[in-house]
């Protein structure tokens, strides 16, 4: 199980104003800052960390309870300035009820948010 995650970012304060609004879509606060670091605690953990370093593009996937928070979570990156990097919907390819959104933050990160969707791949939901 991963404790937590670093995203690297190149204008700290841009960055920490972005996710702020974004990440609330999923429940998520600023916990944490330190120097230019800020730590973002959803209920049970601080699991991700923004920090300003020299940036390396990568993919990041946060767990969504709904297709509405995926919706949300895709819009808010969207009117912070994201780039969109596929809407809302059903990925069938990867999975039968996987239901996701992408966007490129500021820095090139792929953001996504995802959410399996047991009822509509016809499966229990696992305990």
């Amino acid at each position: 199980m991963i404790a937590h995650a670093h995203l690297h970012v190149s204008n700290y304060e841009a960055s920490k104003a972005f996710y702020i609004k974004v990440l609330a879509t999923l429940g998520y606060v600023k916990k944490f800052e330190a120097g230019e670091a800020a730590g973002f605690f959803d209920g049970k953990n601080t699991d991700l960390w923004i920090l300003s370093e020299r940036v390396v593009p990568t993919h990041l996937a946060f767990e969504a309870r709904s297709r509405e928070e995926v919706k949300a979570f895709h819009k808010a990156a969207i009117d912070a300035g994201a780039t969109d990097n596929g809407g809302p919907g059903y990925r069938e390819d990867y999975w039968p009820g996987y239901y996701a959104a992408f966007f490129l933050d500021p820095d090139g990160h792929n953001i996504e948010a995802a959410y399996w969707d047991y009822e509509k791949a016809g499966e229990a939901r696992p305990d």
